[in-house]
């Protein structure tokens, strides 16, 4: 009894903190997203189970909704994402702000210096590892070589996010790539 008093006001005070984030996941989607949701919990390979799969995709999909309008490609970017991410041992949060401040979500996105897709691929690395017939705008593909590429700077810059960020966007030695990656992943995209 004494236990249960002592409870309840820690619940109301964790729900009071995080207010936004449980705003953002008791929004009721409509029965097509309900059921493109069911269809990518039920397809979600790469989470520890069935449940983590649903809280996560369900929850991303709120975030991502304003940048994203489509359900089918918001899903489709958020498992491969997720699956991508957890294959290179990156947090996929992490791999969402990357693509936010990158691409803005915009699959299609070309940069000023040629990059490609969500997550800004140089096509350089096509050529590098003789992939020329791949192609940059496909969500898969585009995710595959960008968290390869971020895992593999940051396996070169031993653990440094800061570092790898910034060899990622081409600024090693500068923090201003890396300040815009860690304010997009604590403003809209840390799993809290």
């Amino acid at each position: 009894m004494h236990a249960r008093r002592l409870l309840k006001p820690l619940l109301v005070a964790l729900a009071l903190l995080a207010g936004p984030v449980f705003a953002a996941t008791t929004e009721r989607p409509d029965a097509h997203t309900r059921q493109l949701l069911i269809k990518a919990i039920n397809a979600a390979d790469s989470f520890e189970d069935r449940y983590a799969a649903e809280v996560w995709l369900t929850d991303m999909s709120n975030r991502l909704k304003q940048k994203v309008e489509d359900p089918q490609e918001r899903l489709q970017i958020l498992k491969t994402a997720h699956y991508e991410a957890s294959r290179a041992g990156l947090p996929p949060e992490l791999v969402l702000a990357v693509i936010d401040v990158e691409s803005n979500f915009d699959r299609f996105a070309i940069s000023h210096a040629g990059a490609r897709g969500l997550m800004q691929v140089m096509p350089f690395w096509l050529n590098e590892l003789g992939r020329r017939g791949d192609d940059l705008f496909d969500i898969h593909t585009n995710l595959r070589f960008g968290c390869t590429i971020l895992k593999l700077y940051l396996d070169r810059e031993r653990g440094d996010r800061t570092r790898a960020l910034a060899r990622y966007n081409g600024s090693v030695g500068r923090s201003w790539y890396p300040q815009r990656i860690f304010k997009a992943l604590a403003k809209r995209w840390y799993h809290q």
